[in-house]
């Protein structure tokens, strides 16, 4: 099931301690990564100050954008958990005044959204 949920690009838990170690120079110096997650190639870290998407483009992976977005630009967020036929739980994250989401992720059932949903609005609200 671990192939299907990356080839239907559903995302997986990273340890903390991976992702400080290949992201660390993203980092001010009092940023820590709290929680983050992989889809196939790209990455989402949330950090005590912000959330970050690594998004890996191309065909061999050598031009990567970063993207950030500091939590109090966050106005809204919303999520949709797994049913039955859906294997896939979606959180989606406007940013200011948007009508679409900018952020919108899918996780597989080995995560627990709710803690996810939790701890964004924790940081937002």
């Amino acid at each position: 099931m671990g192939l299907l949920n990356k080839l239907l690009g559903n995302a997986s838990e990273v340890s903390v301690e991976k992702l400080t170690e290949k992201y660390s120079r993203l980092l001010m110096e009092t940023e820590t990564i709290e929680l983050g997650f992989k889809l196939l190639r790209d990455t989402f870290m949330f950090t005590n100050k912000r959330l970050i998407l690594i998004d890996v483009q191309g065909l061999t992976g050598s031009k990567v954008e970063y993207k950030s977005m500091p939590y109090k630009s966050i106005s809204r967020f919303s999520l949709e958990t797994s049913g039955t036929f859906d294997l896939d739980a979606e959180l989606k994250i406007w940013i200011s005044s948007e009508n679409l989401p900018s952020v919108s992720k899918k996780f597989n059932k080995s995560i627990d959204v709710y803690e996810v949903q939790k701890y964004l609005a924790s940081k937002v609200m």
